[in-house]
Order: structure tokens, then sequence, then C-alpha cells
């Protein structure tokens, strides 16, 4: 009787630990997507500064928010830090 209730104890730790994996994991995942998009917006705005003056056009300013704004948004949000640097400076 001791070897059952001592498989059932294993069995419920393990189950513990899977839903405390699965609870850490969703905030893990999303601050690497986060970080992952920071990345790629900073280097499309790298590319895109870099094109931008050899025709003469205005820069935007990189940093951890347009990065970011890139990042998620894409394209739409590249054309939108372009029109707000045209309206503003």
């Amino acid at each position: 009787m001791e070897l059952v209730y001592t498989v059932g104890y294993y069995l419920l730790g393990l189950l513990i630990a899977y839903f405390l994996a699965k609870l850490i994991y969703a905030p893990f995942k999303a601050i690497v997507q986060i970080i992952f998009n920071g990345i790629i917006g900073g280097l499309v705005l790298i590319g895109f500064n870099l094109v931008s003056s050899l025709f003469g056009l205005k820069v935007i300013g990189i940093n951890p928010i347009t990065a970011l704004i890139v990042g998620s948004l894409g394209v739409p949000g590249l054309f939108l830090l372009l029109i707000l640097r045209y309206l503003i400076f």
C-alpha cells in the first residue's frame, strides 16, 4: 500500500511541475518574441536609413521604441514613422 502512495505522490509532483512549466513558458515565449521583433525592426531601420541617405531623404532615428514599432507592424509601421518624421521635423 505504501508503494501506491509513493507512486501517486510522484505522479502528483510531475503534474504540478508540468503546470508550473506551462505557466513560466508562456511569458518567456512572449518576451523572446518581443526581443526578436525589436532586432528585426532595428535591422530594417538600418537598411532603410542606408537607402534613404543615398536618395537624400530624412532618416529615422534608431531606438528601442522605433525598432519595436517597425518590428511589430512591419512596413506600415515604417511608413507611419516616416510620415511622423516628415510631419514633426
